[in-house]
Formats: C-alpha cells, sequence, structure tokens
C-alpha cells in the first residue's frame, strides 16, 4: 500500500523510484596528477546527471604533505560539501603514513593507493599483482592494460574511468580490494605503507555507487 503524504493524498510507488537518492555533497582533493583527477571525474560523470553536481574535485598544486591542509582550507570555503577527501599514491612519499593518520584526525577520509593507483586499476582485471614500486607497477599495468583492451596505455587519458569499466569489473575490483585490505587487517599489518599491493580507492567508488543506486 502507498504511504501517504503530509497532505493526506497517497504517493505513488513511482514517486518513490524516482525520488533523489541521500548522496549528500563530496569534495575531492588530488595531488597534481593527471590519472587520478581523470579517474575521478570519470567517476563523476558515470552518476546521475541530477547527482554530479554534488561531487567537486580539486586539483591541489601544493606538495603531497600538504593535502590534508589544503582540503580542509578548501573545504571550509565549501561548507556544504560536507564528505571532504584526499586521493593519493604511496610512491615516493616518505610520511604516508603520517598523511593518513592526520587525515582521519581532521575527519578526513582517504582513497590512498600503495604503490600507485595503477594497481587499484590492476584489480579491474582480476588481480592485484605484488608489485612493490611505482614505476614497476606502472609499466607492468601498462602491459596487462594493452593485453585486456587493445590499446595503449596512457596516465594522462580522460577516459581511463569509461575504459576500464568497459573492459574490467568495478564489482569485482571493490570484492578484489576489500579482501586484500581485510587479508592485511587480519594479519596485523596497521600501516598503509606495509600494505602493499592495496588500495583504498575502491571504498569512495563503492560508497558513491551504493548511495546512488535507485
Amino acid at each position: 500500500m502507498a504511504r501517504s503524504d503530509r497532505t493526506g493524498k497517497r504517493k505513488s510507488r513511482e514517486a518513490f523510484r524516482t525520488r533523489i537518492p541521500d548522496l549528500g555533497y563530496y569534495f575531492i582533493v588530488t595531488d597534481a596528477k593527471e590519472t587520478e583527477e581523470n579517474y575521478i571525474r570519470g567517476l563523476r560523470d558515470s552518476l546521475p546527471k541530477k547527482l554530479q553536481g554534488r561531487l567537486v574535485i580539486k586539483v591541489s598544486k601544493a606538495k603531497t604533505q600538504e593535502l590534508v591542509k589544503n582540503c580542509k582550507e578548501q573545504a571550509a570555503l565549501e561548507p556544504q560539501y560536507g564528505q571532504p577527501w584526499i586521493v593519493f599514491d604511496r610512491d615516493r612519499v616518505t610520511n604516508f603514513d603520517e598523511i593518513i593518520a592526520q587525515a582521519h584526525k581532521e575527519e578526513i577520509q582517504v582513497g590512498w593507493s600503495n604503490p600507485c593507483i595503477e594497481i587499484w586499476f590492476d584489480a579491474y582485471f582480476g588481480r592485484m599483482h605484488s608489485y612493490n614500486d611505482s614505476v614497476v607497477c606502472c609499466r607492468k599495468f601498462g602491459e596487462t592494460f594493452e593485453r585486456k583492451t587493445g590499446q595503449e596505455y596512457h596516465k594522462e587519458d580522460p577516459q581511463i574511468y569509461a575504459i576500464l569499466n568497459r573492459f574490467g569489473n568495478e564489482e569485482q575490483a571493490i570484492r578484489i580490494a576489500d579482501k586484500r585490505l581485510q587479508g592485511y587487517i587480519r594479519d596485523g599489518v596497521e600501516k598503509p605503507s606495509e600494505m602493499c599491493p592495496g588500495s583504498t580507492v575502491y571504498k569512495l567508488v563503492d560508497e558513491l555507487h551504493r548511495k546512488t543506486k535507485m
């Protein structure tokens, strides 16, 4: 039976099916790397059009070490975006763990990748390989990417999100990344710098898609 609205009129089932999900407003800051920016823009563009404006992406020109500060300052200028995130790679960042701990202290969510975001992309094709170095990871992923898609991998490709979804499996990637993270936790590994290969970018992807399912 359909529920009544405040005027006492019955709401149709169609009205319930078409209501806008409670997505919230996301403010995402990444460092000046086109790969992360293009991937997140693709993720945003995959959302229903009426919700795309709820996800703002900023590229920080500051050093990676200043991402948390930069995110906090910029988010304060747009308080309606109540769910701040930073997205960055371990790569050669020496204080990787400290940046993540600081972000959590400031109630900022983190989409980190170790050693680089290509390890998260790798999961789209069914596996997170054990690449400890970002240069090796990027090169090896490029080989996987070309084998799976028939295309050469370019870090600055604006269509990277769409391509990964066309030739890979995002739901499977989320399961792979989550299983890997839970395995580290189960084994007592606490530092993200020691969780290699690993990534928490999947948490952002999963959360956005779960909240926008009608």
